[in-house]
């Protein structure tokens, strides 16, 4: 679970909640129609924006959100280095069981290509495909958010204007002018909430979850191409340690 997401959407609520208490409560602020207008308007405009396919695993890109798969990155590095070290003593050909037994799928199909004796072009082609498709899928997947943020906030537009036509068509009676002027500026918050607190922000995270998977894949791609051209792993640990940040370059040489 990432901590930092998770503190950040219950820190949202706590405070929204706690500055709908201080002043009239939060009853006021529900009101179903504009959930209807608000939420299902935007939700039902993102079923004609996306394919059905990706709709359906919306709530799976929410867990990925809040719960990202982890990289090891260092650990990541040590395993190449070893691998590197076998195949120079014993030959690539000595990598074929490890290459089996690799549990990551990336560097399985990438070692699985070198010990059978691809073409560098074509493994570095193969896999670059591969990250590149993978990192296509997850930006558009992330765009499912993005668009719900625009769409919320137009929803939430539009549920104020059909507010403000209620409103204006009973203007003989002022005592309902401030209720219906409430009703109505409600779905241009909750719009704003929807794309503040749900859908911009899981957009981002989401990027960022990509540019992490993609990082890995690129130092896999390195490492398998290094270790097919029987590079010294000394070489190719300073190479692949210069994917880590300065604090995390811990050489197993030293």
């Amino acid at each position: 679970m990432d901590l930092g997401s998770v503190i950040g959407m219950v820190l949202i609520f706590a405070l929204l909640g706690s500055a709908m208490m201080m002043g009239v409560g939060i009853g006021p602020y529900i009101d179903i129609p504009s959930v209807l207008i608000t939420i299902g308007g935007s939700v039902a405009a993102l079923l004609i924006s996306f394919k059905l396919e990706q709709m359906k695993n919306l709530f799976k890109y929410l867990g990925v959100a809040f719960k990202p798969p982890k990289y090891d990155v260092p650990a990541l590095v040590k395993k190449l280095v070893d691998y590197a070290t076998q195949a120079r003593r014993d030959g690539i050909l000595s990598l074929e069981q490890t290459a089996n037994q690799e549990e990551n799928d990336f560097l399985r199909k990438g070692l699985s290509m070198a010990v059978d004796g691809a073409e560098p072009d074509t493994i570095r082609e193969l896999l670059e495909i591969d990250m590149e498709q993978t990192l296509g899928r997850h930006k558009a997947n992330a765009g499912i958010f993005d668009t719900w943020a625009a769409l919320g906030g137009a929803f939430g537009m539009i549920g104020t204007l059909i507010g403000l036509v209620a409103m204006l068509m009973n203007m003989s009676d002022p005592s309902t002018i401030g209720p219906a002027m409430a009703v109505a500026l409600i779905t241009t918050f909750y719009g704003a909430l929807l794309g503040n607190v749900v859908g911009a922000p899981i957009a981002s995270i989401l990027l960022i979850r990509a540019g992490d998977e993609a990082l890995v894949k690129q130092l896999i791609i390195e490492g398998i191409m290094s270790i097919q051209a029987g590079d010294n792993p000394r070489t190719l640990e300073a190479k692949l340690l210069a994917f880590l940040p300065p604090t995390q370059r811990i050489s197993q040489f030293e």
